[in-house]
């Protein structure tokens, strides 16, 4: 016979702290899948742009290392509460000049009625152009 004093339910409260819970190992399981995607993403290019990507990736980490690493269109990008900031997209994917490192809408990089949101980006690129990159990688992830 049952012990009627002890319920054959969680409560509602215990029924929440489950589904809270669920959905926190669920976030972090796509934060790991997302992650593991953009490394791919660079790990895949050409050498020259693959090189470029990890310069890129690691200006983007130190300028605002909140940002979550994902892919955005198969690109590497970084992201703010899941919505994309910033992205590199290689020359190589649509057989073009060069390579660009762009701000998506999430960016906050709003100053009087005109800014850019795309940069063309080379191998070449000195200690100060990822400086000013940078920058603005850091008041986009605001």
């Amino acid at each position: 016979m049952a012990d009627s004093t002890k319920p054959d339910t969680f409560s509602p409260e215990e029924k929440k702290a489950m589904r809270d819970r669920a959905k926190e190992l669920k976030a972090a399981a796509g934060r790991e899948n997302d992650a593991a995607a953009n490394e791919q993403a660079i790990a895949i290019l050409p050498d020259d742009e693959r090189e470029l990507a990890e310069r890129i990736r690691d200006m983007v980490v130190a300028s605002a290392p909140h940002l979550d690493p994902k892919t955005y269109y198969g690109f590497p990008a970084w992201a703010r509460d899941g919505k994309v900031v910033c992205f590199f997209k290689p020359k190589s994917k649509f057989k073009v000049r060069y390579s660009t490192f762009e701000f998506d809408t999430a960016a906050s990089l709003d100053d009087g009625a005109v800014w850019a949101t795309a940069f063309a980006v080379h191998n070449e690129m000195t200690d100060s152009d990822l400086a000013m990159l940078g920058g603005l990688v850091a008041k986009a992830a605001t």
